[in-house]
Formats: structure tokens, sequence, C-alpha cells
């Protein structure tokens, strides 16, 4: 058996190096539907895999409370958008005092500027860096640790103390070759002494999170003066089984604080990272099954034109399957013949679509900074779509082939 698996392998080789170009063409049919199943599931698992990794790191037991919640709302069948006021520093500091939910840390934060330029001794870094400004709860709240040094003590935050927490980006630039910690930088014109460095969290959506210092909240108000800042929160439940209550709670605190009726909607944005990440995977999830649909029609487009070129095949070979039925070949020998020829064609297609289809899933990954992962899933997919194709489309012509009457094979010219 596996020496005439062997044999028809070969001959199903040979059929494809003599019939070339149109094999080309087959193959490239199924590989471009291959590779746009694959292109799109790919950079979906990069995306899904970047936006997990960015909100888990929150913890499944934080929420925040900005000044939206990211959505819009219908009133009479048409969507508006909400316009939600900003959240002070008074609102904030109102809802941090009277939020006293047991086993919850609240910190208040909010981002001082994204352009600022930080020098070190006689060098300085482009005016790319974020500043926030922060409580001593800011950086176990945001998932964040520090690999040196070490985080804001309540102490450094109440006496408005002049150091800083710096991204991880620091020390393979500005701070390069050098201990950063103990080491003073300059902002504005403000010397802040490095206490400790961020680990690395890289990029999301091209905004490096490595490239920021944090500073003293009340330091940072000092310094970064505007019209209409906005501050948010976000509260840490040391018991996930607490997360819900602590949410409510945190809700009727905040519309105390907004003084809002009970008729009122809420006029700010709750949002809980394990909330986040399940939308993610919904999103997620509707884009796989656009994915499936694709495929589904790569299964017809592909099934039809493989089709074609066997039955072509077929044709052309009626009298070599006029000989083998003459030297006793059974029907489901000719049959498998071809059976065997389809299946090499519709895997070359499939080989050359996943090939394709992860390299522009790379490509888009990378320009668009996602986290690349090979989608194993996918692969294991595409080639399933490329075997039913040729398992659709190899049996007619196979079983037509086996069906040749072997005297009126050999008389065919």
């Amino acid at each position: 058996m596996l020496k005439l698996f062997k044999e028809n392998v070969r001959i199903a080789l040979s059929s494809i190096r003599t019939q070339l170009l149109r094999t080309i063409l087959t193959v490239l049919i199924i590989a471009i539907g291959i590779t746009a199943l694959v292109g799109i599931l790919t950079v979906v698992a990069a995306l899904g895999n970047t936006l997990s990794a960015n909100f888990a790191s929150m913890g499944s037991n934080t929420f925040n409370i900005n000044q939206y919640e990211f959505k819009t709302q219908r009133r009479g069948g048409n969507e508006r958008e909400v316009v939600n006021p900003i959240i002070s520093y008074t609102e904030a500091k109102e809802f941090k005092d009277k939020y006293n939910f047991p086993f919850t840390y609240c910190s208040l934060s909010f981002t001082a500027t994204s352009t600022a330029e930080v020098k070190f001794e006689a060098e300085k870094t482009d005016p790319e860096i974020s500043v926030l400004g922060v409580d001593n709860h800011f950086v176990p709240n945001s998932g964040l640790e520090t690999q040196m040094g070490r985080n804001f003590t309540g102490f450094d935050i109440e006496n408005n103390n002049y150091v800083c927490v710096v991204g991880s980006d620091f020390t393979k630039g500005l701070l390069k070759n050098v201990n950063p910690i103990g080491k003073t930088i300059s902002i504005r014109g403000a010397k802040f002494k490095v206490i400790g460095v961020l680990k690395e969290k890289g990029s999301t959506f091209g905004n490096s999170q490595d490239l920021r210092v944090l500073v003293p909240i009340q330091v940072a108000r000092s310094l970064f003066t505007a019209p209409s800042i906005n501050y948010e929160m976000s509260v840490m439940v040391e018991k996930n089984g607490l997360l819900s209550e602590a949410t409510d709670n945190a809700i009727i605190t905040m519309r105390r604080v907004r003084k809002l009726n009970p008729v009122e909607d809420n006029n700010f944005g709750v949002i809980r990272s394990d909330d986040l990440i399940n939308k993610i995977m919904e999103i997620t999830g509707t884009l796989d099954i656009a994915a499936i649909l694709i495929s589904i029609i790569t299964i017809f487009g592909s099934s039809i034109a493989l089709m074609n070129i066997m039955i072509v095949s077929v044709t052309e070979r009626t009298r070599e399957i006029g000989v083998r039925k003459a030297l006793g070949a059974k029907k489901s020998t000719i049959a498998f013949q071809f059976f065997i020829e389809t299946l090499l064609i519709g895997q070359l297609g499939g080989l050359f679509g996943v090939i394709m289809g992860l390299s522009i899933g790379y490509v888009i990954s990378n320009a668009a900074d996602f986290s690349f992962i090979i989608p194993w899933g996918a692969i294991i997919w595409a080639f399933v779509v490329s075997f039913f194709v040729a398992v659709v489309s190899g049996s007619y012509p196979a079983i037509k082939a086996a069906k040749l009457d072997p005297i009126e094979a050999l008389r065919y010219e």
C-alpha cells in the first residue's frame, strides 16, 4: 500500500511539472484566499494579544473612573455623543476622601504633558516624554513594577518631594551606562532625584509606555498648569470577590460628588479591566467569524478553479488512463491517482497561502505596534480549508477518470 502511495505521488508530481503554468495559476488562486484568511486572523490575534496584555496588566480586580466610558447612548433610535464634564482635582480629591470601601486603594493621577524635554547633565531628550502626576498608589494600581529602586512612599507625596520614577527607556538613552538611582534630571528647570525605574511595558498604538516620568501629583500641578486638566481615579480591590460591590460603591460616591439626581444618568465613566478584556474578546471573535466567512468564499472559488484544472487534466490524459486500465489498473487505483494529484495542488496552495498570510500579518502587526504571535489555530484552519477544497474538487474528476471505458479511452485522440 505504501509503495502504491509513493508511486501515485511520483506520478502526480510528474503531471504537475508537465502542466506547470496551469498548476501555478491554480495554486495562486488557492493561496490568495488562504493568504487573506491567515493574514486577517494573524492581525486579529496580534491585536487581541496586545490589548489583552495591556488591560490585563491593570489586574482583574481594578477599575478606573474617567471622564468617559468610551460609548454612545441611544435616544429615540439615534445615537448621540455623550458629553461629560472633566473630572477636576477638587472632585477627584473629594472622591478619594469620601470613598472608604474596605480592602481598596484609590490613586489619583493626571497626564501633565506628553511633550516634555528631560535633561541630564549636558544631554537632553527629544520633546516627546510624558510626565504624569501620581500618588503612591498609582504604580501598583496600574499593574506597574519597578525593576530598580523603589516606588513613591506616602511621605514623598505628602511632602511634595522632588523625586521621580522613570520608564525603562531612560536606561537605554539619557541614563545609559550609569546607575540611574540617585541621579538628578531636570524637567522645565525643576530638578528631580530618580528613585526608581519601571519595568519595560512596550508600546500601545505607537505610544511608548516606557518614555515617561512619574512625579508627585502636587509637584506636577505646580509645574504644569492648564485650564482644563482631567484627572483619573484608579481603585484596586484586594479581594476579587468584592470587586462588584466596590464598583457600585464607587459609582454612588462619585454621583454624590457630582450632586446628581436619582433620575440623572452618570456623567462619568467607570471602566473595569475585566470588562474591557471581555469586550476585546467579543470584537476579536466577530473578526474571527468574518475571517471564517472569507474562508468559505475561498473554498467556493478555489474549488471551482481546482475542479476545472483536474477535469481538463482527465480529458487530456484519456489515452493514458486507457493504457493503465488495459494493463490491469483498477478503478480505485485510477481514482486515487487523480485524487492524490488534487491533494498535492491543494496543499501547495495552502502552504504558500500560510507563508504569505503570516508575512503580511507580521508586517502589519509591526507597523501598528501589535505584539505579533503565530496564530496556530489559523494555520491549522488554513490547511483544513485547503484539504477540504482538494477533497471537494478532486472527487468528481477522480470518479470521472475511474469510470472511463478502456476501449473508448484508447481510441481517444
